[in-house]
Protein backbone atom coordinates (compact mmCIF):
# COMPACT_ATOMS: atom_id res chain seq x y z
CA UNK A 1 0.00 0.00 0.00
CA UNK A 2 1.84 3.01 -1.02
CA UNK A 3 1.24 6.35 0.91
CA UNK A 4 0.09 9.52 0.04
CA UNK A 5 2.08 12.49 1.85
CA UNK A 6 -0.45 14.88 1.13
CA UNK A 7 -3.69 13.78 2.55
CA UNK A 8 -4.24 14.11 5.96
CA UNK A 9 -7.00 12.69 7.63
CA UNK A 10 -9.59 15.20 7.85
CA UNK A 11 -9.12 15.25 3.74
CA UNK A 12 -9.18 11.44 3.54
CA UNK A 13 -12.53 11.33 5.28
CA UNK A 14 -13.75 14.30 2.99
CA UNK A 15 -12.75 12.74 -0.18
CA UNK A 16 -13.62 8.55 0.91
CA UNK A 17 -16.18 8.78 3.01
CA UNK A 18 -18.34 11.86 3.01
CA UNK A 19 -21.03 10.35 0.99
CA UNK A 20 -24.85 12.03 0.59
CA UNK A 21 -26.33 8.48 -0.75
CA UNK A 22 -27.48 5.49 0.87
CA UNK A 23 -29.54 7.50 3.31
CA UNK A 24 -31.90 4.82 5.55
CA UNK A 25 -34.89 4.22 4.92
CA UNK A 26 -35.37 2.75 8.57
CA UNK A 27 -35.00 5.42 10.32
CA UNK A 28 -33.49 9.31 10.24
CA UNK A 29 -30.38 11.13 10.74
CA UNK A 30 -30.25 13.71 12.37
CA UNK A 31 -26.57 15.02 12.55
CA UNK A 32 -23.93 12.44 10.81
CA UNK A 33 -20.29 13.45 9.37
CA UNK A 34 -19.48 16.66 10.48
CA UNK A 35 -20.16 16.38 14.22
CA UNK A 36 -18.65 15.20 17.28
CA UNK A 37 -21.32 12.14 17.45
CA UNK A 38 -24.26 11.54 15.22
CA UNK A 39 -27.76 11.79 16.22
CA UNK A 40 -29.78 9.42 14.97
CA UNK A 41 -33.92 9.00 15.33
CA UNK A 42 -35.53 5.75 15.55
CA UNK A 43 -39.11 5.11 14.57
CA UNK A 44 -41.70 5.18 16.97
CA UNK A 45 -42.32 1.43 18.44
CA UNK A 46 -39.21 0.23 17.39
CA UNK A 47 -36.09 -0.95 19.30
CA UNK A 48 -32.34 -0.33 18.21
CA UNK A 49 -30.06 -3.26 17.24
CA UNK A 50 -26.45 -2.60 17.30
CA UNK A 51 -24.03 -5.60 16.06
CA UNK A 52 -19.97 -4.69 15.27
CA UNK A 53 -17.00 -6.58 14.02
CA UNK A 54 -13.58 -6.03 13.16
CA UNK A 55 -11.79 -7.72 10.16
CA UNK A 56 -7.53 -7.52 10.83
CA UNK A 57 -5.32 -8.10 7.77
CA UNK A 58 -3.12 -11.62 7.95
CA UNK A 59 -6.20 -12.64 10.56
CA UNK A 60 -9.40 -12.64 8.11
CA UNK A 61 -8.57 -11.86 4.89
CA UNK A 62 -5.08 -12.65 3.28
CA UNK A 63 -2.64 -9.65 3.20
CA UNK A 64 -2.78 -7.84 -0.75
CA UNK A 65 -6.73 -8.71 -1.01
CA UNK A 66 -8.38 -6.59 -3.09
CA UNK A 67 -9.69 -3.46 -1.06
CA UNK A 68 -13.25 -2.79 -2.82
CA UNK A 69 -13.86 -6.71 -1.06
CA UNK A 70 -12.21 -5.60 2.12
CA UNK A 71 -14.60 -2.54 2.15
CA UNK A 72 -17.69 -5.20 1.19
CA UNK A 73 -17.01 -7.59 3.67
CA UNK A 74 -16.30 -5.22 6.53
CA UNK A 75 -20.17 -3.87 6.18
CA UNK A 76 -21.09 -7.61 5.02
CA UNK A 77 -19.98 -9.45 8.52
CA UNK A 78 -22.02 -7.03 10.60
CA UNK A 79 -25.04 -7.11 8.07
CA UNK A 80 -25.08 -10.77 8.36
CA UNK A 81 -25.68 -10.35 12.42
CA UNK A 82 -28.24 -7.70 11.85
CA UNK A 83 -30.18 -10.15 9.12
CA UNK A 84 -29.85 -13.18 12.00
CA UNK A 85 -31.88 -10.92 14.42
CA UNK A 86 -34.51 -10.07 11.70
CA UNK A 87 -33.86 -6.15 11.69
CA UNK A 88 -33.20 -3.87 9.12
CA UNK A 89 -29.92 -1.76 9.12
CA UNK A 90 -29.90 1.51 8.87
CA UNK A 91 -26.61 3.19 10.05
CA UNK A 92 -23.18 2.30 9.96
CA UNK A 93 -19.71 3.06 11.56
CA UNK A 94 -16.49 2.93 10.23
CA UNK A 95 -12.88 2.96 12.54
CA UNK A 96 -10.47 2.52 9.76
CA UNK A 97 -6.58 1.59 10.99
CA UNK A 98 -3.90 1.74 7.73
CA UNK A 99 -0.40 1.80 7.42
CA UNK A 100 -0.58 4.54 4.76
CA UNK A 101 -3.06 6.90 3.10
CA UNK A 102 -2.80 5.30 -0.31
CA UNK A 103 -5.76 7.08 -2.37
CA UNK A 104 -6.10 4.04 -4.89
CA UNK A 105 -6.92 1.82 -1.99
CA UNK A 106 -8.84 4.02 -0.34
CA UNK A 107 -11.13 4.62 -3.58
CA UNK A 108 -11.30 0.77 -4.00
CA UNK A 109 -12.41 0.05 -0.01
CA UNK A 110 -14.85 3.22 -0.11
CA UNK A 111 -16.57 1.84 -3.36
CA UNK A 112 -16.84 -1.58 -2.00
CA UNK A 113 -18.01 -0.44 1.37
CA UNK A 114 -20.79 2.01 -0.40
CA UNK A 115 -22.15 -0.20 -2.75
CA UNK A 116 -23.42 -2.44 -0.12
CA UNK A 117 -24.54 0.66 2.13
CA UNK A 118 -26.61 1.72 -0.55
CA UNK A 119 -28.09 -2.18 -1.04
CA UNK A 120 -29.31 -2.26 2.08
CA UNK A 121 -30.45 1.68 2.57
CA UNK A 122 -27.49 2.17 5.33
CA UNK A 123 -26.15 5.55 5.78
CA UNK A 124 -22.73 5.79 7.11
CA UNK A 125 -22.80 8.33 10.07
CA UNK A 126 -19.56 8.36 11.34
CA UNK A 127 -16.17 6.84 12.65
CA UNK A 128 -12.32 7.11 12.69
CA UNK A 129 -9.45 6.82 11.00
CA UNK A 130 -5.63 6.44 12.43
CA UNK A 131 -2.22 5.02 11.22
CA UNK A 132 -0.94 1.27 12.03
CA UNK A 133 -1.71 -1.93 11.17
CA UNK A 134 -4.38 -2.33 8.37
CA UNK A 135 -7.32 -2.95 10.80
CA UNK A 136 -11.36 -2.24 9.95
CA UNK A 137 -13.96 -2.09 12.88
CA UNK A 138 -17.49 -1.38 11.27
CA UNK A 139 -20.46 -1.03 13.66
CA UNK A 140 -24.33 -1.30 12.23
CA UNK A 141 -27.14 0.22 13.64
CA UNK A 142 -30.82 -1.46 12.63
CA UNK A 143 -34.61 -1.44 13.78
CA UNK A 144 -36.35 -4.01 14.76
CA UNK A 145 -40.73 -3.57 16.04
CA UNK A 146 -40.05 -3.83 19.85
CA UNK A 147 -40.24 -6.85 21.32
CA UNK A 148 -40.02 -8.99 17.78
CA UNK A 149 -36.09 -9.56 17.57
CA UNK A 150 -35.17 -12.71 16.64
CA UNK A 151 -32.69 -14.51 19.55
CA UNK A 152 -30.71 -17.46 19.50
CA UNK A 153 -32.61 -19.15 22.16
CA UNK A 154 -36.50 -19.08 21.31
CA UNK A 155 -36.13 -22.69 20.34
CA UNK A 156 -38.21 -25.48 21.12
CA UNK A 157 -37.86 -29.24 21.38
CA UNK A 158 -39.11 -30.27 17.81
CA UNK A 159 -38.13 -27.19 15.82
CA UNK A 160 -36.64 -28.06 12.48
CA UNK A 161 -33.05 -26.96 11.65
CA UNK A 162 -32.99 -24.76 8.48
CA UNK A 163 -30.02 -22.70 6.85
CA UNK A 164 -29.80 -20.50 3.36
CA UNK A 165 -27.62 -20.76 0.83
CA UNK A 166 -25.02 -23.54 0.49
CA UNK A 167 -22.14 -24.29 3.09
CA UNK A 168 -18.18 -24.38 2.91
CA UNK A 169 -17.96 -22.39 -0.49
CA UNK A 170 -16.62 -19.41 1.66
CA UNK A 171 -14.07 -21.91 2.82
CA UNK A 172 -12.57 -23.50 -0.26
CA UNK A 173 -12.72 -19.78 -1.58
CA UNK A 174 -10.06 -18.86 0.58
CA UNK A 175 -8.16 -21.85 -0.28
CA UNK A 176 -8.31 -20.65 -3.38
CA UNK A 177 -7.25 -17.27 -2.68
CA UNK A 178 -4.09 -18.54 -0.57
CA UNK A 179 -2.86 -20.91 -3.24
CA UNK A 180 0.42 -20.24 -5.18
CA UNK A 181 -1.14 -21.89 -8.26
CA UNK A 182 -4.78 -20.39 -8.22
CA UNK A 183 -7.11 -22.43 -10.59
CA UNK A 184 -8.72 -20.07 -13.15
CA UNK A 185 -12.03 -22.50 -14.26
CA UNK A 186 -15.19 -20.79 -13.35
CA UNK A 187 -16.06 -23.28 -10.00
CA UNK A 188 -13.03 -21.95 -8.69
CA UNK A 189 -13.57 -17.95 -9.54
CA UNK A 190 -17.09 -18.76 -8.02
CA UNK A 191 -15.98 -20.27 -4.84
CA UNK A 192 -13.53 -17.16 -4.34
CA UNK A 193 -16.07 -14.84 -5.04
CA UNK A 194 -18.19 -16.31 -2.37
CA UNK A 195 -15.37 -15.05 0.17
CA UNK A 196 -14.50 -11.73 -1.10
CA UNK A 197 -17.97 -10.54 -1.78
CA UNK A 198 -20.42 -12.17 0.70
CA UNK A 199 -24.22 -12.03 0.70
CA UNK A 200 -26.07 -11.16 3.91
CA UNK A 201 -29.29 -12.58 3.58
CA UNK A 202 -30.85 -9.35 5.34
CA UNK A 203 -33.95 -9.64 3.00
CA UNK A 204 -34.96 -13.26 4.53
CA UNK A 205 -33.79 -12.42 7.37
CA UNK A 206 -37.05 -9.68 8.14
CA UNK A 207 -39.48 -12.20 6.11
CA UNK A 208 -38.80 -15.02 8.55
CA UNK A 209 -38.80 -12.34 12.04
CA UNK A 210 -42.43 -13.30 12.48
CA UNK A 211 -42.22 -17.01 11.46
CA UNK A 212 -38.92 -18.59 12.40
CA UNK A 213 -38.31 -19.11 16.33
CA UNK A 214 -34.94 -18.29 16.57
CA UNK A 215 -31.52 -17.33 14.07
CA UNK A 216 -28.06 -17.09 14.07
CA UNK A 217 -25.26 -15.93 11.35
CA UNK A 218 -23.37 -19.19 10.33
CA UNK A 219 -19.98 -17.11 10.78
CA UNK A 220 -17.33 -19.13 12.12
CA UNK A 221 -18.17 -22.52 10.42
CA UNK A 222 -21.55 -25.12 11.17
CA UNK A 223 -19.81 -26.89 13.69
CA UNK A 224 -19.36 -25.08 16.18
CA UNK A 225 -21.79 -22.04 15.29
CA UNK A 226 -24.88 -25.13 15.50
CA UNK A 227 -23.41 -26.28 19.06
CA UNK A 228 -23.95 -22.39 19.87
CA UNK A 229 -27.52 -22.11 19.02
CA UNK A 230 -28.25 -25.43 20.50
CA UNK A 231 -26.93 -24.52 23.80
CA UNK A 232 -28.54 -21.41 23.62
CA UNK A 233 -32.18 -22.48 23.69
CA UNK A 234 -30.63 -25.67 26.00
CA UNK A 235 -31.40 -28.40 23.32
CA UNK A 236 -29.88 -30.97 21.11
CA UNK A 237 -29.34 -30.56 17.54
CA UNK A 238 -29.78 -34.02 15.53
CA UNK A 239 -28.50 -33.03 11.80
CA UNK A 240 -27.86 -35.02 8.76
CA UNK A 241 -24.25 -34.21 7.45
CA UNK A 242 -25.90 -36.09 4.20
CA UNK A 243 -28.85 -33.08 4.19
CA UNK A 244 -26.39 -30.02 3.90
CA UNK A 245 -26.69 -27.87 0.93
CA UNK A 246 -23.04 -28.30 -1.20
CA UNK A 247 -22.75 -26.03 -3.99
CA UNK A 248 -21.96 -27.73 -7.35
CA UNK A 249 -18.99 -25.57 -7.38
CA UNK A 250 -17.53 -26.83 -4.02
CA UNK A 251 -18.66 -30.72 -5.13
CA UNK A 252 -16.59 -29.86 -8.84
CA UNK A 253 -13.69 -28.50 -7.03
CA UNK A 254 -13.20 -31.02 -3.69
CA UNK A 255 -13.42 -34.45 -3.48
CA UNK A 256 -17.05 -35.07 -0.81
CA UNK A 257 -15.00 -35.50 2.56
CA UNK A 258 -12.61 -32.12 1.70
CA UNK A 259 -16.63 -30.44 0.78
CA UNK A 260 -17.81 -31.84 3.86
CA UNK A 261 -14.98 -30.34 5.93
CA UNK A 262 -15.21 -27.17 4.43
CA UNK A 263 -19.20 -27.12 4.94
CA UNK A 264 -18.85 -27.76 8.48
CA UNK A 265 -15.31 -25.82 9.56
CA UNK A 266 -14.76 -23.76 6.85
CA UNK A 267 -16.48 -20.11 8.56
CA UNK A 268 -16.86 -17.16 6.62
CA UNK A 269 -20.65 -18.15 4.94
CA UNK A 270 -22.60 -16.00 6.39
CA UNK A 271 -25.32 -17.85 6.29
CA UNK A 272 -28.34 -17.75 8.54
CA UNK A 273 -29.38 -20.98 10.52
CA UNK A 274 -33.00 -20.70 11.97
CA UNK A 275 -35.18 -22.75 13.80
CA UNK A 276 -39.15 -23.23 12.79
CA UNK A 277 -42.38 -24.73 14.47
CA UNK A 278 -42.99 -27.71 12.00
CA UNK A 279 -46.13 -25.85 11.63
CA UNK A 280 -44.65 -22.94 10.09
CA UNK A 281 -41.89 -24.59 7.44
CA UNK A 282 -44.07 -23.63 4.55
CA UNK A 283 -44.58 -20.51 5.03
CA UNK A 284 -40.85 -19.87 6.07
CA UNK A 285 -40.16 -21.96 2.37
CA UNK A 286 -42.50 -19.68 0.83
CA UNK A 287 -40.53 -16.34 2.73
CA UNK A 288 -37.24 -17.57 1.50
CA UNK A 289 -38.50 -18.09 -2.06
CA UNK A 290 -40.42 -14.88 -2.21
CA UNK A 291 -36.59 -13.10 -1.69
CA UNK A 292 -35.08 -15.84 -3.60
CA UNK A 293 -32.76 -17.22 -0.98
CA UNK A 294 -32.37 -21.27 -0.90
CA UNK A 295 -33.27 -22.55 2.12
CA UNK A 296 -32.78 -26.58 3.43
CA UNK A 297 -33.91 -28.34 6.23
CA UNK A 298 -31.06 -29.95 8.16
CA UNK A 299 -32.47 -31.78 11.04
CA UNK A 300 -34.13 -30.83 14.13
CA UNK A 301 -33.72 -30.04 18.00
CA UNK A 302 -34.52 -32.50 20.71
CA UNK A 303 -34.61 -32.91 24.17
CA UNK A 304 -31.02 -32.77 25.69
CA UNK A 305 -27.53 -31.21 25.08
CA UNK A 306 -24.88 -30.86 22.21
CA UNK A 307 -25.14 -31.53 18.41
CA UNK A 308 -25.20 -35.31 17.55
CA UNK A 309 -24.48 -35.61 13.62
CA UNK A 310 -25.11 -38.53 11.95
CA UNK A 311 -24.23 -39.87 8.56
CA UNK A 312 -25.84 -42.82 6.50
CA UNK A 313 -27.72 -43.66 9.90
CA UNK A 314 -24.46 -44.03 12.04
CA UNK A 315 -23.00 -41.47 14.12
CA UNK A 316 -20.51 -38.82 12.98
CA UNK A 317 -18.01 -36.35 14.02
CA UNK A 318 -16.52 -33.67 12.12
CA UNK A 319 -12.82 -33.56 11.53
CA UNK A 320 -12.66 -30.32 12.52
CA UNK A 321 -14.71 -27.57 15.09
CA UNK A 322 -15.43 -23.98 14.38
CA UNK A 323 -13.37 -20.94 14.08
CA UNK A 324 -12.00 -19.65 17.21
CA UNK A 325 -9.28 -16.85 17.67
CA UNK A 326 -8.36 -18.05 21.21
CA UNK A 327 -8.67 -21.54 21.45
CA UNK A 328 -6.64 -22.89 17.58
CA UNK A 329 -8.36 -21.40 15.08
CA UNK A 330 -9.46 -23.42 11.87
CA UNK A 331 -7.61 -20.69 9.95
CA UNK A 332 -4.88 -17.91 10.32
CA UNK A 333 -3.03 -16.22 7.78
CA UNK A 334 0.19 -15.95 7.86
CA UNK A 335 3.46 -13.51 5.89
Amino acid sequence: MAGDGHLGEFELIRRYFTRSDGRPAAGVTVAGIGDDAAVLRIPAGCDLVAAVDTIVEGRHFPRGSEPRSIGHRALAVNLSDIAAMGATPAWATLALTLPAADPDWLEGFSAGLFELARRHGVDLVGGDTTAGPLTVSVQVLGVVPSGEALRRGGTRAGDLIAVTGTLGDAGAGLEIALSPRRPEDRQALALAQRFLYPTPRVEFGRAARRIARAAMDVSDGMAGDLAKFAAAGGLAAHVDVERLPLSAALLGFAPLERALDHALAGGDDYELLVAVGPAEAARLAAAAEESATPLTVIGEFRAGRGVHWTRGGHPFTPARGGFDHFAGPSTQFTD
